[in-house]
């Protein structure tokens, strides 16, 4: 009888954004799993959680030894991988950090400007980088199929992209409807800045002939919900995905973290991560 192979070591993961609701949920899975060790958690200068234990901060009754900083070098000391879910203005420096320390960076902020995509595609020459705009699994294999709904329907079929979430998300359209539309755009061979309507918002008057349109609702506590609407002569085909708790783009974080330790430099996706 041959002995079982070891078990890897765990993750160490730093958290940044470690107060906020992604950022407690992403601790909370932490605990539920043996695979991650929670080394790191970043707050704001401001934060009035600055010095509590990273558990009592997310609301367990166990402490990780893990105090909420707003130290960034202190956060990185010992990550191997840092999940940033902080805010568009931290993500340069944030990045600035990691790629002093060398950890790898999971970016599930969205609401980016180009500069700051520019910033990551460069870093990634000497640094694992993953841009996320949503870590659910399901939201990324939803991707894949309206790519391929896209490419295979003729473009008189209208594209809408409807998303929706909580009273407090800022940006609209939500990065994972960007994300489903620039699948879209890349079904029909095309790029989608080329072919993104105005947001509903905005519109006036007839849309454009094979655009790409988005919606947006806010309001009470939803966790996130897209629907692409491919809208054609006598018929309509809607792909949706619902969350029903934050949770689950924690569990997917973590499985993508683990995916990237000790994975050479580049720029990758939740596509990789999945192997689509």
């Amino acid at each position: 009888m041959t002995d079982a192979a070891p078990r890897p070591d765990p993750v160490r993961v730093a958290v940044f954004g470690a107060t906020g609701r992604m950022g407690r949920s992403l601790i909370r899975a932490i605990h539920d799993s043996t695979d991650f060790e929670l080394v790191g958690a970043l707050a704001s200068p401001d934060s009035p959680a600055l010095g509590q234990d990273a558990g009592e901060v997310a609301g367990l009754a166990r402490r990780f030894g893990v105090a909420v900083t707003a130290d960034r070098a202190q956060a990185l000391a010992r990550a191997q991988t840092v999940l940033d879910f902080t805010l568009p203005g931290a993500t340069l420096p944030n990045l600035a950090a990691c790629f002093e320390s060398g950890a790898a960076l999971l970016v599930g902020t969205t609401g980016l400007g180009a500069e700051v995509h520019s910033a990551l595609k460069a870093a990634s020459g000497r640094l694992a980088v993953l841009v996320a705009p949503n870590t659910s699994l399901g939201v990324n294999l939803l991707a894949q199929l309206v790519e391929r709904a896209a490419a295979a329907l003729p473009p008189e079929y209208d594209i809408e992209i409807l998303e929706a979430h909580h009273r407090y998300k800022a940006d609209a359209p939500s990065g994972t409807a960007l994300r489903l539309g620039e699948a879209a755009a890349s079904g029909r061979g095309s790029r989608l800045e080329e072919l993104a309507a105005e947001h509903t918002s905005a519109r006036r008057g007839p849309r454009r002939a094979g655009s790409i349109g988005f919606a947006s609702l806010r309001g009470g506590d939803i966790v996130g919900e897209h629907t692409v609407y491919f809208e054609g002569p006598g018929e309509r085909i809607e792909l949706t995905h619902r969350a029903h708790d934050r949770m689950t783009f924690a569990y997917g974080a973590l499985r993508s973290a683990e995916w990237l330790r000790g994975r050479p430099p580049g720029q990758y996706s939740m596509a990789d991560v999945l192997g689509l």
